[in-house]
Parts: C-alpha cells; structure tokens; sequence
C-alpha cells in the first residue's frame, strides 16, 4: 500500500492526548509502507526538543516518547514549522532524532504529489 500520508499536530502539553494519538496514527501510516511525514506546529513544535515528551503517557497508550521515537525509527521524518519553531525561542541543537526545521513551501513538496492527510 505505498503512498504519502501526513500527520499534522498542533499541540504538545496543552493537550497530550491529541498529540499522542497523532503519532499513534504517524505510526500506523509508516507500518502500512506510507511515505510518513509528522508536521509540528504551533504548540507541537515542541515536542521537538529532546526531553520535552519525557513524561507523557495517556493511559491506553504507549509513552508519547517511545511513540516519537518508533516513528523516526520506522523512517517517518518530522518536520518542525520554521516561524513556529522560532516565535517559541527553541534550540535546534536540542532536535529529537528524525526532527528537522522547514518552511511551508517542504510540506506543500512533500504533500503535492497527492499525500493523504489528518490534523490533531
């Protein structure tokens, strides 16, 4: 079942459940053989950074953080919106593996040839 599919989460602590379920989904798409991509904004660029999920865990789940980690081993990438990133002061030397800081006009790349694609 080859394809794109895109993840798009716009939080982080300010609702742990919904960026969990994004990367339980991020997940899905890779193990179905989708060409994966997790695109954080807003608020959810911060899970960017290295330690930040540490912590998370909504129950039914597995620990946000192992989520994360899963995905970018399975070979899903992350893309961090670049003027989201910026207006929160983040550091790029703290970048969670698989994590990458882009414009727009790389998601809009990535999402051209027809990828699928789900908000949280």
């Amino acid at each position: 079942m080859p394809g794109k599919f895109v993840v798009s989460i716009s939080c982080a602590r300010d609702n742990t459940d919904k960026a969990t379920v994004g990367f339980v989904v991020a997940n899905a798409a890779v193990a179905s053989d989708k060409e994966a991509v997790v695109f954080l904004s807003i608020e959810g660029t911060r899970l960017s950074q290295k330690g930040y999920a540490d912590g998370i865990h909504e129950e039914g789940f597995a620990p946000l953080a192992e989520l994360m980690a899963s995905f970018a081993e399975a070979g899903g990438e992350i893309y961090v919106c670049s003027p989201c990133f910026k207006k929160r002061g983040l550091d790029e030397d703290k970048l969670i593996a698989g994590a990458k800081v882009v414009g727009g006009a790389k998601l809009v790349e990535f999402m051209s040839d027809g990828a699928a694609s789900i908000c949280y």
